[in-house]
């Protein structure tokens, strides 16, 4: 009998929508990489978490830079570490194996166990860097040119990519994807969110200050709006200072853990 395919239903530490919920889902039945979109603050990074965590799976993050190449993501050869060896007559130096270093991708390929991997901000490398990891996503193997090794998947990795849409990818990448977009919370949702945050909130103080974090979302030139992350440190920060209720949305006591740009903190004090 085959064994019972896990789903995703969210986790104690993680609210999903029932949308995400579907993505994550239909992503590891047709053994696709989840593409996840979505504004700074919505939980892209920590979904990959919350499933490692849900289906019980090992989590490898590949966190990626502007500098990052794929060539990364599936091994380097350490030319100089051999060539150091070499010169101090260390054993095994002849053994090219010994200095080949799998990356994140060639862990998740060489994994007996199924694992998690996260590739996250992949808008952050330059342009080509989605295209060159086509072969190795869809083959789901890599050669090694030093040791003349192939590296086949053993058990294919659940893939959750993040973007920031910094840049568009590029469509043979897109088509390639299960995409999703994070929408921001709106407020029933948040209120889920924050309340796995906190156990014990006073009801008008969250209610004042949830009113309050989506007014000022909606100003129109406030250019980084504050996101879940920092709605949470805000409640903790009003909770700790003992701030009334009332004095929330008048005041706007430590608008600082908000917003982060003093722009953005001038036109709040326009608006008071």
């Amino acid at each position: 009998m085959a064994a019972e395919k896990k789903t995703f239903h969210g986790s104690g530490e993680y609210v999903a929508s029932p949308e995400l919920m579907s993505a994550v889902n239909i992503a590891m039945q047709l053994q696709k990489p989840l593409l996840i979109k979505g504004e700074p603050g919505t939980g892209k990074t920590m979904l990959a978490e919350a499933v490692s965590r849900s289906l019980g799976k090992k989590l490898l993050v590949w966190n990626i830079k502007s500098t990052t190449k794929a060539q990364e993501g599936l091994y380097v050869y350490d030319t100089v570490q051999r060539l150091y060896d070499s010169q101090f007559g260390e054993e095994g130096v002849d053994d090219i194996g010994h200095y080949i270093k799998l990356g994140k991708l060639g862990e998740a390929f060489r994994s007996k166990e199924q694992v998690v991997l996260l590739i996250d901000e992949i808008d952050k490398a330059d342009l080509e860097f989605p295209n060159d990891l086509l072969w190795e996503l869809d083959r789901m193997e890599f050669y090694i040119h030093e040791t003349k090794e192939t590296v086949k998947a053993k058990q294919r990795p659940i893939v959750i990519i993040t973007s920031n849409a910094e840049k568009e990818l590029p469509d043979a990448f897109l088509r390639r994807c299960i995409f999703h977009y994070i929408e921001f919370p709106d407020m029933p949702l948040m209120e889920e969110i924050v309340r796995v945050h906190f156990e014990h909130l006073e009801e008008n103080l969250l209610k004042e200050a949830m009113e309050t974090f989506y007014w000022i979302r909606t100003i129109r030139d406030i250019r980084k709006k504050p996101s879940t992350s920092e709605l949470i440190d805000w409640l903790q920060a009003l909770s700790l200072g003992g701030i009334a209720p009332e004095r929330i949305r008048s005041e706007l006591p430590f608008a600082g853990v908000l917003l982060k740009k003093d722009e953005d903190l001038r036109e709040l004090k326009k608006r008071r």
